[in-house]
């Protein structure tokens, strides 16, 4: 798996497309478990995955904090297991958010929380990590 990460706007997808010319493009739907994409992976095709911060965001309104994380986790061990099988590459691009400012709003510290313990979690399956600023692609793993 690979994670890009940067702010919103960088050039994370830009950047992905361009290492990834035909992936297949899986947005991640409010409610639904990050599993729900091994339905599109497909032999040696590489799987984009995108929408990580509104997908998150829907799912704060009604679960909380651990449940969220305890379930990511399981399905990413299940998500990579299958592309291992099928030798298909996992791209998750995420948003960096918050850079040191803290908002009023209880809700919004709490997703810059639950984000940043998402692309922790991600970080630490991944086998390459990539942060994007200003279209410029750094490796950091």
């Amino acid at each position: 798996m690979q994670l890009f990460i940067g702010g919103a706007c960088a050039g994370k997808r830009d950047a992905v497309a361009a290492r990834f010319p035909g992936a297949t493009s899986w947005r991640l739907k409010a409610h639904k478990p990050l599993s729900d994409c091994q339905s599109a992976l497909c032999a040696h095709s590489p799987l984009v995955i995108n929408g990580v911060l509104d997908w998150l965001s829907a799912d704060l309104e009604t679960t909380d904090s651990d449940t969220l994380r305890q379930r990511w986790q399981g399905d990413i061990q299940q998500l990579c297991l299958r592309a291992e099988t099928l030798s298909a590459a996992i791209i998750i691009i995420a948003t960096d958010v918050g850079r040191g400012i803290v908002p009023m709003q209880p809700e919004q510290r709490r997703l810059r929380d639950v984000n940043g313990w998402f692309t922790q979690d991600m970080t630490a399956h991944a086998e390459r990590v990539w942060y994007v600023r200003h279209g410029l692609v750094m490796a950091i793993k």
